[in-house]
């Protein structure tokens, strides 16, 4: 029996191909943050998106999910090792780690287990970075058309996690003092099959596939489409929501 609500291992090849892209002045400033660069944890790691792109800034990244289907797809590189293990208990000694990473993930984790863990794998200076994002920004007639299919259609089948992720957590109380984070959004251009791909990975649609039998990503396609126009490609966003602490320099613990 599984401990972790797992809603995106049966098709992790999906959701490696059709999930957007963190930006490279994400890794840049989370980099700048911490002194050293000896290791970067990332917990949560999916197809090891960011894991990889962490590897360019610290010598070593261990990359964590519970799923193992996840890790088996995720994208493989020489300084990152990928481990099977939840977020509540890190396969990393106590105060090795200089960043501490959750990429759209943190709402899964048992929040209190998992900042006593940060408490314990950080450095003294050491940084915890959470991130999140919530809908795509395309244009006023396509965003209205996936927040109907959002709010409307798949309301009721969302995770109460995904609470935390639209309000970009802010109402989390972060364990260690935050530092001010920059705005820095995601960007890519996509074709209207690339938007679709994406919306098929949401795991509220999964959920009432599995529940109804009915797709309602059929039901709104042909507004899509109509939304869309003649463009083959058009420019999609999402700001990020950026929520950075860093554990004292003082060797004692907070101890949460």
């Amino acid at each position: 029996m599984k401990s972790f609500k797992d809603l995106f291992s049966e098709n992790t090849q999906d959701y490696a191909k059709f999930r957007p892209v963190y930006p490279e002045a994400l890794f840049t400033y989370l980099a700048s943050t911490v002194q050293s660069h000896d290791l970067a944890f990332d917990v949560g790691t999916g197809s090891g998106q960011a894991a990889v792109v962490l590897a360019k800034h610290f010598k070593r990244v261990i990359a964590t999910d519970p799923s193992q289907k996840q890790l088996d797809a995720a994208t493989k590189h020489p300084h990152v090792v990928y481990q099977q293990g939840p977020a509540e208990k890190l396969s990393a000694e106590a105060g090795s780690v200089d960043l501490l990473t959750a990429a759209q993930a943190f709402h899964w984790f048992k929040r209190e287990e998992f900042f006593k863990e940060a408490d314990r794998v950080l450095k003294p200076g050491g940084v915890l970075a959470l991130w999140t994002y919530s809908m795509t920004e395309i244009s006023p007639d396509i965003d209205r058309t996936v927040h109907h299919l959002y709010e409307e259609l798949l309301g009721k089948y969302w995770e109460p996690e995904r609470r935390l992720v639209e309000e970009g957590y802010r109402s989390v109380t972060l364990p260690f003092p935050e530092l001010q984070s920059p705005k820095i959004e995601m960007q890519a251009k996509w074709s209207l099959a690339h938007l679709v791909g994406y919306l098929g990975t949401w795991s509220a649609l999964k959920t009432c596939i599995q529940k109804t039998g009915q797709n309602p990503l059929e039901q709104v396609f042909p507004d899509l489409q109509q939304a869309w126009g003649q463009s083959e490609f058009r420019s999609v966003k999402w700001p990020l929501s950026i929520r950075v602490c860093q554990r004292s320099i003082d060797t004692k613990s907070h101890r949460l």
